[in-house]
């Protein structure tokens, strides 16, 4: 059985992890390699039992390729459906439906369009004009955050303290949609990476320097609990085995700000040797169980289960999201 791992400028993580499953697989008979594609046809199936996928957001062919890859049976890290159709604004609203602490956020018109788009009054009539701007920021509060609402990498993120202020910044993010967002005073912050929904790691993270720390004892016992759970919750209804979920911690209350990051950073000089050579063998150790235990039907989102409407309207309590992915 054969592993592919899909990259784009990656450099530590590409071989360190194609060496660690070549080792824990081959008892197995699993083995790792970069996935090759140049021309998917469609009656024929892709050589890779698993396929981990790191870039086909910047690729469109990838995406492309990889649900084919789906289509055949191949189990894929992320899920290339659910990734194409996903957004941070709709995972804000899902996860504060279930119990998560979430920011009071706003899904704002894009500043422009593409050239195609007759900017009249006709092309544009569903939108409202002009946008209650005051009322909006009195909605969130101030100071608030202005960042895509689908996007990473920090950028166009602004954090605002009044309409003047939102204007200038709100000006400079066309063609994208956008987000305003309470701003979280945080006293401590954490990135999770999450392997297989349910198996979380806090880990501190210096947004100012943009940098990780390793230090273990950083969040209090109740307060780690809380992210590990939400974590866990998020990763279930989303269905990512492979992503970051971002935590700004408030009076003990850890608000989830970003937890679509379906790529998350693996390099080993920016998350440091101690979490790169985690990262590896966890993801190793995931990649193996799939080959020989996964079904591409794990990797579904559940948020509809979850909350229970559509085809399950019937659920009514809550989940042990551990021992949900257990009986995966």
């Amino acid at each position: 059985m054969k592993i592919g791992l899909l990259v784009g400028r990656e450099f530590s993580f590409p071989p360190a992890f194609i060496e660690r499953v070549n080792e824990l697989g081959k008892p197995h008979g699993i083995s790792a390699e970069m996935a090759m594609f140049g021309g998917t046809k469609m009656d024929e199936p892709p050589p890779y039992r698993v396929i981990v996928d790191r870039i086909s957001h910047e690729v469109e062919y990838y995406r492309g390729a990889l649900k084919h890859a789906v289509l055949h049976g191949t189990y894929v890290i992320n899920n290339p459906f659910w990734w194409t159709a996903d957004d941070k604004f709709f995972n804000y609203s899902v996860m504060a439906k279930l119990g998560c602490a979430i920011p009071k956020t706003v899904l704002l018109p894009q500043k422009d369009y593409p050239r195609d788009i007759d900017l009249t009054p006709e092309s544009l009539r569903n939108l409202v004009y002009p946008v209650d701007w005051e009322g909006l920021l009195d909605y969130v509060g101030r100071p608030a955050i202005l960042k895509p609402y689908s996007g990473g990498g920090w950028k166009h993120v602004y954090k605002v303290n009044d309409v003047r202020e939102l204007l200038e910044a709100y000006d400079r993010t066309a063609p994208y949609p956008m987000t305003l967002q309470e701003f979280i005073n945080f006293d401590q912050y954490v990135r999770c990476f999450t392997f297989g929904k349910t198996d979380i790691t806090p880990v501190v993270y210096d947004v100012k320097e943009r940098r990780y720390r390793v230090e273990h004892n950083y969040l209090s016992p109740e307060t780690g609990a809380r992210v590990v759970r939400d974590a866990q919750t998020i990763n279930l209804a989303l269905g990512y085995e492979m992503n970051t979920i971002e935590f700004a911690i408030q009076d003990g209350i850890p608000y989830a700000i970003d937890y679509l990051n379906p790529a998350p950073d693996f390099e080993r000089d920016r998350i440091t040797e101690f979490y790169f050579t985690h990262v590896v063998e966890k993801m190793a150790n995931l990649v193996i169980d799939r080959a020989l235990h996964g079904d591409p039907s794990q990797s579904w989102p559940r948020w509809e289960e979850m909350l229970g409407i559509g085809r399950t309207a019937g659920f009514t309590g809550a989940i042990d999201p551990v021992a949900k992915e257990r009986s995966e």
